[in-house]
């Protein structure tokens, strides 16, 4: 059976406005740890645009401009690059209230529809493989952009899409994951050469993708077969919010599972820690994750809410290949802790891939 997924490096528009909202959070809650906090942000061109509100009991110092160039800086939009993050106009239209935030933390607040799911075992950190494999080419290509020789201050934007061929055997540990395509366009600095870009990256890839079949062998990895393509639109030089606008939340089945698997359609980055969107969505996965540890092959769960109400109005499990929930899933509304400066991170699309956060662990 063919399967593709897709993600983006850190510094397509979309993920930057993502990291901006959760970077502007996280700030809020550093300064009022049970502050609250909704934020949208609209990216194009030298122009960013913030909306939303911060509720505080007193009036944060800190400065918004100042995050929001952070947050370009640490991606790789630094001078030299066709975006230099300190040349962006910011257009901020967050309203600050200063009341408190429990009105808006201590209950469901909104209607919601919310899945969650986990598949596999631990080598593919409980996802599909064909979205773990789109993930770790995401992870290894954002680490040589900003770290690795032979790509350094190339990128930040970026787009990869895979195809495989799933055989699945009479045991998970039999399945067969065969490597069709490749689809990789990655910013590039005018300085360098398309065809240099092309052979640096294609190495790089092949790689990551010879280790993978070296630690897990349902990896089919066959260089003469791969059809790997890189930048075939040709040179792709100004990147960033100056070739495509960026809006918070667009992201979301790359932020989910990929297109296999359906998702409730709610918004994670940008959306305060307790809001039900983003705490039973963690809560979701965490159930699943617990649940294919104990044997279950696959397991899906969809949780609805209505406002007002701490437990959920529906909730339908489903195990394609049996199994059963796990005798401690608490799905009723509880406000998710976050590991400190986790959530700085999660903009970039990490929320079910790393497996150091508590609900993507056994």
């Amino acid at each position: 059976m063919i399967r593709s997924s897709e993600t983006v490096l850190r510094g397509h528009p979309d993920k930057f406005s993502d990291q901006i909202a959760d970077r502007i959070l996280h700030e809020t809650l550093t300064a009022e740890p049970d502050a609250y906090g909704q934020i949208e942000c609209a990216v194009w061109s030298d122009e960013i645009f913030l909306t939303g509100a911060i509720v505080t009991r007193e009036p944060t110092s800190f400065r918004i401009p100042d995050i929001v160039r952070t947050v370009g800086l640490d991606i790789g939009y630094t001078p030299g690059n066709f975006i230099d993050a300190n040349r962006y106009r910011i257009h901020d239209h967050i309203c600050r209230h200063h009341r408190n935030p429990q009105e808006w933390t201590r209950h469901v607040n909104d209607q919601a529809i919310i899945t969650g799911w986990a598949g596999y075992d631990a080598k593919t950190r409980f996802l599909p493989p064909e979205h773990f494999l789109a993930h770790s080419l995401r992870e290894t290509i954002d680490h040589a952009c900003s770290y690795g020789e032979a790509l350094a201050n190339q990128g930040p934007d970026g787009k990869i899409l895979v195809v495989i061929n799933v055989t699945e055997g009479r045991r998970p540990s039999s399945d067969r994951w065969h490597m069709v395509s490749i689809l990789v366009t990655l910013q590039h600095q005018p300085s360098l050469p398309l065809v240099d870009l092309q052979e640096r990256l294609a190495a790089l890839i092949f790689q990551h993708l010879r280790a993978l079949a070296v630690a897990d062998p349902r990896w089919i990895f066959a260089p003469d077969s791969l059809r790997l393509l890189i930048n075939p639109n040709g040179p792709f030089t100004d990147g960033g919010s100056n070739s495509d606008n960026g809006q918070t939340g667009r992201k979301l089945v790359m932020d989910f599972y990929g297109p296999r698997v359906p998702i409730g359609g709610g918004a994670l980055s940008g959306k305060d820690p307790s809001h039900i969107d983003r705490t039973t969505a963690y809560a979701a996965r965490k159930a699943c994750v617990a649940a294919v540890a104990a044997g279950a092959r696959e397991a899906f769960v969809r949780v609805s809410f209505a406002p007002g109400l701490s437990d959920p109005i529906d909730v339908t499990w489903s195990f394609p290949h049996g199994g059963r929930p796990p005798a401690d899933a608490d799905l009723s509304f509880h406000p998710t802790a976050f590991p400190h400066g986790s959530l700085c991170q999660l903009g970039r699309g990490t929320h079910f891939f790393d497996p150091s956060l508590p609900w993507n662990q056994p």
